[in-house]
């Protein structure tokens, strides 16, 4: 039985400007921002406006696009001395996702045999476009192949955001539950608030509850007993880089989960498009984990909790180790260990 869902989605491309929905404002007040100018594209990625691998990807590829189809030149070289300028200055902006780098890359590797600068310009436009669609049917795919591991449970816990607004449409490691929504299939998914910043709290239970989900959200400190009393079957959550051994970075407290599932015997999936793995990393330990500013930790809404000049670490991410990870979730398949050549032979010969 089909279901009419409504899954939410991040942005929508317009002629000259990217219309961007603001995950700042979630989940009170539902806006699109206009972005036309480079800076407002790097402003949106720093600020968390946008955020998801894939979306800060298909984002940061839009606003290159767009940037250089405004420039005025009609010489080649110096066309593409700008394009490299600019890109460095998008790839500035979020150090740990892989999905910014690969696309930008996607669309230097895509106008290296230009001829001229309006077909340079056309194909960096036509590039974005095409990484935009391609994703959507790339999550839909992920999504399939995880209600097929998920078809025996219905109890899940989750941590962060890797939905349809991390992504161009469906998510990651929520796109199972949007697909179940719309088959008729039932989950009951635990979200954790994700401190600092709340993802889980203000994004995925809106999310979820835009799709008809089952959801209820509980604090990051929760999640083991949460685990044994609620009888949770599985955990699911999304990546911002996969090194070739399988060990994978995510939001700060994915880790925990995962020690968790090991204790309590029950699978930890990780969902992720075949973009976010970097396999020119032989371990986690060579990832690189952003430290963002101490107020996201000491502030909460311009309000101050702790006391002044406290010392604050705030590492946005963590990495799980691979042998704690059941299975790693891909448009391509399922991957199992051994993850050295699972990867290998899945994700480095395609």
């Amino acid at each position: 039985m089909t279901h009419t869902t409504t899954i939410p989605t991040s942005f929508i491309f317009r002629d000259d400007h990217l219309e961007l929905l603001n995950q700042q404002k979630l989940p009170h007040r539902v806006e699109y921002l206009q972005l036309y100018s480079l800076k407002e594209f790097y402003d949106a990625i720093v600020t968390l406006k946008v955020r998801g691998a894939p979306a800060i990807g298909i984002t940061a590829a839009y606003g290159l696009a767009l940037s250089m189809n405004r420039y005025d030149t009609g010489c080649l070289a110096e066309f593409m001395g700008k394009f490299k300028e600019d890109k460095d200055y998008l790839f500035s902006s979020r150090p740990t996702a892989v999905n910014l780098g690969w696309a930008l890359d996607s669309l230097q590797n895509a106008i290296e045999r230009a001829q001229s600068v309006n077909e340079a310009k056309t194909i960096l436009l036509h590039s974005a476009i095409h990484l935009h669609a391609e994703d959507e049917v790339t999550c839909r795919k992920i999504g399939e192949y995880g209600l097929q591991l998920l078809n025996d449970k219905s109890t899940i816990m989750t941590i962060c955001n890797a939905g349809s607004i991390a992504t161009s449409k469906y998510g990651t490691a929520l796109a199972p539950f949007h697909l179940g929504s719309e088959q008729g299939k039932t989950f009951h998914v635990y979200a954790c608030e994700t401190r600092p910043v709340f993802q889980g709290s203000r994004l995925t239970t809106w999310e979820l509850q835009q799709s008809g989900v089952n959801v209820t959200l509980i604090a990051d400190s929760m999640a083991a007993h949460t685990i044994k009393e609620k009888n949770v079957e599985a955990v699911i959550v999304g990546a911002d880089r996969i090194a070739a051994n399988g060990d994978t970075a995510n939001k700060i407290g994915t880790s925990m989960l995962a020690i968790l599932c090991n204790h309590y015997d029950i699978p930890f999936y990780v969902a992720a498009p075949s973009s976010t793995f970097d396999i020119t990393l032989p371990s986690g330990s060579s990832i690189p984990i952003e430290e963002r500013a101490p107020e996201e930790l000491t502030e909460i809404n311009g309000h101050r909790i702790p006391p002044r000049d406290t010392l604050v670490y705030n590492p946005a991410f963590d990495v799980t180790p691979h042998e704690l990870i059941t299975g790693i979730i891909t448009e391509k398949g399922i991957l199992t260990p051994s993850y050295d050549e699972s990867i290998r032979k899945v994700i480095s010969q395609s």
